[in-house]
């Protein structure tokens, strides 16, 4: 089956070339809005004409630096206002920016810079001393710069950084497929690698977005930032629509879920984007409901959202949430419950649901040869549009293909709505015997059992049947976990196919989650190989 929802051409519809634009935009219509807000803890904010100062300045001061369009520039940086400032200044000169969680490991810092050639890195507090410890193993070191934090021998602050800046601002390249982004996917199956996202691609999936009759974000929205802008999700589904629409972002750099509440209510926060575990923590809260009374709208993205836990935060909320599809190589959203043939003002999204394609946009469900799946068989998704990355650093390799389609490695459902249910990762597939099994079905079984407070499922070599199913499974400290561990066998034993049952299920303290809440099968799959099964 092949859902399309065209809309036209992006570029026949006068939007800008390099997405630092857009903010020169913002600065025009609305100078004295204010665009951004901090609380580290101080509360600090920048209205669109300070931010869009700042960004030349930051372009000139790279330029100054000797830096030439396409060089790379890293930002290893939590949420806060000089993150912003930092990228689009980055676009503006027509440099590469490189974001990195800056609570990453020295060698995973120490690996991108490398792999990126990158010759400058804005780093603030929280990465620092892991940027200090990589570059020192970097046969060419880059320049440092530093935020929040004194200097050292050989770095530069950033605001005197800033300060540097003089002439006239770069001319960037006018191409909109000159590369704007190199951001490293979490690499659940193997080493991370850097999708190269074009000026065209961000643009894109920006103007997709705006296109819909039931916007997510509007001009008069106060958007909470706690989701990071070091991912794709933050960086361009979330500051880039604000952007666009000229919206407030109130940057926040870690959760406190009592304290988050507080600040959505003295913000006036109308527009709250999260990761499932936010939505874990704050369901059956008392006072939700008060906290969240300003809300327009909620959206969940970035890992899949259990449906008892969307009901559960529903009920105690008065929100439904809206949840969307999409991947770091695709901009990142694909699908969204907005998008869908519903009044959303009136009508709650499908469950289990992640909406229709938005405009400009078409999927395709095929098997492995490219042939269309049968109604209703899973398959993977297939993707097509602008929004689509130019393929991996550097050489653009493994990118879509000729005639533009992408394969994700997901694999979903369309149903006769249009509307897509995403089923696992193709990757993540555990073929028994020759037999597939989805980990998904095997976790949805286990988490039934009274006393499980997670499970993930992954697959590991095995000399008889090819894989085996590995079951991770974290236990209520208040339980017995000899007596749950029995009911998880039991359960499986009575309601899986011999081949899908789990060969060993291990007991864990915790599962490991990347910065979006995605679990780290990765982590697991190798954890699984290992003698020592203990999570650390």
């Amino acid at each position: 089956m092949r859902v399309g929802r065209g809309a036209g051409s992006w570029l026949t519809r006068g939007v800008s070339v390099n997405v630092s634009d857009l903010l020169r935009d913002a600065a025009d219509r609305t100078p004295d809005d204010v665009a951004l807000v901090e609380r580290r803890p101080e509360r600090r904010h920048v209205s669109w004409r300070e931010l869009d100062i700042a960004a030349d300045g930051l372009a000139r001061a790279l330029s100054g630096r000797d830096l030439v369009a396409g060089q790379r520039v890293a930002v290893v940086m939590a949420n806060r206002i000089d993150l912003p400032i930092a990228y689009f200044g980055i676009l503006r000169g027509g440099m590469v920016a490189v974001p990195i969680n800056p609570r990453s490991t020295t060698s995973e810092i120490s690996r991108m810079l490398a792999d990126a050639a990158v010759r400058v890195v804005l780093c603030d507090e929280t990465g620092v001393q892991q940027v200090r410890e990589a570059i020192g193993s970097l046969e060419r070191p880059p320049v440092v710069v530093v935020d929040g934090i004194a200097p050292e021998a050989g770095e530069t602050a950033f605001d005197a950084f800033l300060s540097e800046a003089s002439g006239t601002a770069p001319a960037a390249p006018q191409d909109p497929e000159s590369p704007a982004v190199i951001l490293y996917t979490s690499g659940s199956s193997g080493r991370p690698r850097g999708a190269t996202l074009s000026h065209r691609a961000l643009l894109a999936n920006i103007e997709q977005i705006a296109s819909l009759k039931n916007l997510p974000v509007g001009p008069d929205d106060v958007v909470l930032g706690l989701l990071p802008l070091f991912h794709v999700y933050g960086l361009n589904a979330i500051l880039g629509q604000a952007v666009r629409q000229g919206a407030s972002v109130v940057l926040v750099d870690g959760f406190d879920p009592g304290g988050l509440l507080q600040l959505i209510h003295d913000e006036g926060i109308t527009n709250v984007p999260l990761a499932p575990p936010v939505v874990a923590a704050w369901a059956g809260r008392d006072d939700l409901r008060e906290r969240l009374a300003g809300v327009r709208t909620v959206l969940s993205g970035a890992a899949n959202l259990d449906p008892d836990l969307a009901e559960a935060f529903q009920e105690s909320s008065g929100h439904w949430i809206e949840q969307g599809y999409g991947m770091t190589e695709t901009s990142p959203v694909v699908a969204v419950t907005l998008a869908s043939d519903r009044d959303p003002a009136t009508e709650p999204p499908k469950a289990g649901s992640v909406g229709a394609v938005i405009p400009g946009v078409e999927i395709r469900i095929a098997e492995p040869d490219g042939t269309p799946a049968a109604p209703d068989d899973p398959a993977q998704i297939w993707v097509r549009g602008a929004n689509l990355f130019s393929g991996y650093w550097p050489d653009g390799a493994d990118g879509p293909q000729e005639d533009g389609w992408y394969p994700t490695g997901d694999v979903g459902l369309l149903d006769a709505d249009g509307d897509l249910t995403i089923v696992d990762r193709l990757k993540e597939l555990v073929i028994v015997s020759g037999f597939n099994v989805y980990p998904t079905e095997v976790e949805d079984v286990i988490a039934e059992v009274d006393g499980v407070v997670q499970v993930a499922v992954v697959g590991q070599p095995d000399p008889e049947t090819g894989e085996a199913v590995v079951a991770f499974v974290q236990v209520d400290p208040d339980r017995d976990a000899d007596v749950v561990l029995e009911a998880v066998d039991a359960q499986c034993r009575t309601r899986l196919a011999r081949f899908k049952q789990p060969s060993r299920v291990v007991p864990v303290g915790g599962l490991p989650r990347s910065a979006t809440g995605k679990v780290e099968k990765g982590r697991l799959r190798a954890l699984a190989r290992s003698e020592d099964l203990g999570l650390q």
